[in-house]
């Protein structure tokens, strides 16, 4: 056995088995925290390390293949019992978009994360995958008139940069502005600038669909974000959800949301623009909500369950 070989079978086992942050193993082998990236790299590279992603029978499924035809996405799907319980589908659904997003990002990678209901169920699932200057970067603003959004936050976004040794950058503005005035005054601070630049850069960014009424309430509908009257104004005008916070009707439109001009995080069009998008969604209820992200076409992945599946497929045929 070389050296080589050992060097890289401590480091990975001591990782992935033992749990041992990268500091940790440098110090034991004596050795830079930057080589023991390089190691937990080439033991991927050569197979002695194997991330994998577990076929799931569901994305196969006549309603998988739906989907995917209708909207031009992948689809992955779990099978949830019919009686199963809000938190059972959010489990299931969470897990395999945590297997999914470990599998598919490398070294480098910037990417994009846009908090929410969904996400905080995300990050529990992600596998550690050290990366090379990686970057976590939070593409829309948290904070509202009764709190910060920070430590909420600031949670998912450490969660992430654990899971693959990335740098998190946080967007410090709020989710929406009170005037649209105000936007374009910070839109233009240095510090700002900094992370809308990066934002740009986004390679894979993974997100939820929020819903004006659904069964498990959208962090962005439920904590202060919004008041009754601007609520029932935005159902007035057609509003089913969002996505980034960016609202959607369900028929895709977003444009002329008078309330997407306070809003900061990226249109449809500028997520476009990102080579992976994976959109997660484990609520039937979101049904509409959905349908509109997916004709704004905001996904190239769309990991769900089969019961949010169905819904979506029986709405469309009506």
């Amino acid at each position: 056995m070389s050296e080589r070989y050992e060097e890289m079978y401590q480091a990975a086992s001591r990782y992935y088995v033992h749990a041992e942050t990268m500091e940790t193993i440098a110090h034991h082998l004596k050795i830079s925290r930057s080589t023991v990236s390089r190691l937990l790299k080439e033991a991927r590279d050569t197979g002695l390390v194997r991330i994998s992603l577990a076929d799931h029978q569901g994305s196969a499924s006549p309603l998988s293949t739906a989907l995917a035809q209708r909207f031009g996405v992948r689809v992955h799907m779990v099978s949830v019992r019919e009686n199963a319980n809000e938190k059972v589908r959010m489990e299931r659904v969470a897990r395999m978009a945590g297997q999914l997003l470990t599998e598919v990002v490398e070294d480098h990678d910037v990417i994009g994360v846009a908090w929410g209901v969904t996400l905080s169920n995300v990050v529990r699932y992600l596998g550690r995958r050290p990366l090379v200057e990686a970057t976590v970067v939070q593409v829309n603003g948290s904070a509202n008139q009764h709190d910060s959004g920070l430590p909420y936050i600031g949670e998912i976004m450490q969660s992430f940069g654990d899971a693959f040794d990335a740098r998190a950058v946080l967007f410090p503005v709020p989710a929406f502005f009170d005037q649209p005035e105000a936007k374009s005054v910070l839109w233009r601070e240095r510090s700002i600038q900094q992370v809308l630049r990066l934002r740009d850069q986004v390679d894979i960014a993974v997100f939820g669909v929020g819903a004006l009424k659904a069964r498990v309430p959208s962090h962005v509908y439920s904590a202060g974000y919004m008041d009754p009257a601007e609520m029932e104004q935005l159902l007035s005008e057609g509003v089913v959800g969002d996505v980034c916070t960016v609202l959607l009707r369900e028929d895709g439109s977003y444009a002329d949301i008078a309330y997407n001009e306070r809003a900061t995080g990226p249109t449809p069009a500028e997520l476009a623009k990102i080579a992976r998008r994976i959109c997660v969604v484990a609520d039937p209820s979101r049904a509409p909500a959905l349908i509109g992200a997916l004709r704004a076409g905001t996904a190239t992945d769309l990991v769900l369950d089969d019961g949010t599946a169905r819904a979506v497929l029986n709405r469309l045929s009506r």
